[in-house]
């Protein structure tokens, strides 16, 4: 079986199929074309593949604040999970965040998506914040890691 590969969001083609997993497994959040052109400005976007079928995608939001939070949010199609795609996702995303001087990782989980949830947790996020966004009616938790190691740089 190939190996999972993990490329950056780098043009139309690789953003549309970004776009399209997020939209698979966050429909309440589902966006546009557009909407996933401005996100790629302001976050890294990564796709990820086993030879050519597209399997998952990761977001990572750079630190902010004065605890360096940073997001890492990693989603795999419901049809390939559970054969470490999402592992391998995530630790991608956090060495990134981890380079980019990250002092606190969370992520954000749809409360409905319960494989999500669990893979969080099984990693060790614990809920620090749940919430309805304005106009909507999903419930969505965000989770944080404890921190992590900072580097100076």
């Amino acid at each position: 079986m190939p190996e999972l590969r993990i490329t950056p969001v780098d043009g139309e083609v690789t953003l549309e199929e970004w776009r399209h997993v997020h939209n698979v497994i966050v429909p309440p959040a589902a966006m546009d074309l557009e909407d996933a052109r401005e996100r790629s400005g302001r976050y890294r976007l990564r796709n990820a593949y086993v030879g050519d079928v597209l399997v998952g995608c990761s977001t990572v939001r750079p630190p902010e604040g004065e605890e360096a939070v940073a997001t890492v949010i990693a989603r795999v199609l419901p049809e390939y999970r559970r054969r470490g795609y999402g592992r391998e996702l995530y630790e991608d995303g956090i060495a990134h965040a981890r380079v980019l001087g990250a002092g606190v990782i969370e992520t954000c989980v749809l409360a409905a998506n319960e494989d999500g949830l669990r893979f969080a947790e099984a990693r060790g996020f614990v809920e620090v914040d749940r919430y309805v966004l304005d106009g909507e009616s999903d419930l969505w938790l965000d989770l944080r890691l404890e921190q992590v190691t900072r580097r100076d740089t």
